[in-house]
């Protein structure tokens, strides 16, 4: 299986990178964006840069479409695995369309709500994990699967 892990940068790549130990037993690229965090982590691995800022920047989800396309031609993977924020609405959205799975996993500081991401993304997503057990109950596709321990 091929993975096409998604994250912006700061807590979202961090939670991602902590599920590691699933990711790592296949075939992986990163999408992020270039900040010293993103960087250090995405030194030695495959990885695209995205466009950013995402927050409410319509220029740059434009962008970012369309380097989803491209990187998941490219890439062809079987499964996008995202935990935000903004890049992860082009990649999760295109890739839906061309045939992989998708998997969104909330932030660990949404505990009452779904982040704007979240609500965005949640319609088409294959699975939507959350990681506070009292959220799920809120959403009916919502999962809870435990906390990622960054």
């Amino acid at each position: 299986m091929k993975i096409l892990l998604v994250a912006s940068s700061g807590g979202h790549i961090a939670e991602l990178h902590a599920l590691a130990p699933f990711w790592r037993e296949h075939e992986y690229h990163w999408v992020s964006f270039p900040t010293s965090d993103a960087q250090y982590l995405l030194n030695e691995e495959p990885h695209t840069w995205a466009h950013y800022p995402t927050n409410r920047n319509i220029s740059n989800l434009v962008k970012n479409f369309f380097l989803a396309w491209k990187v998941l031609r490219r890439e062809k993977p079987d499964l996008v695995l995202s935990t935000g924020a903004g890049v992860a609405l082009p990649f999760l959205f295109l890739g839906r369309l061309r045939g992989a799975r998708t998997i969104y996993v909330e932030s660990l500081a949404r505990i009452r709500e779904l982040s704007l991401t979240g609500r965005l993304v949640y319609p088409f997503v294959h699975a939507f994990w959350v990681q506070w057990e009292e959220l799920a109950p809120r959403y009916r596709k919502a999962v809870y699967h435990g906390r990622v321990v960054s």
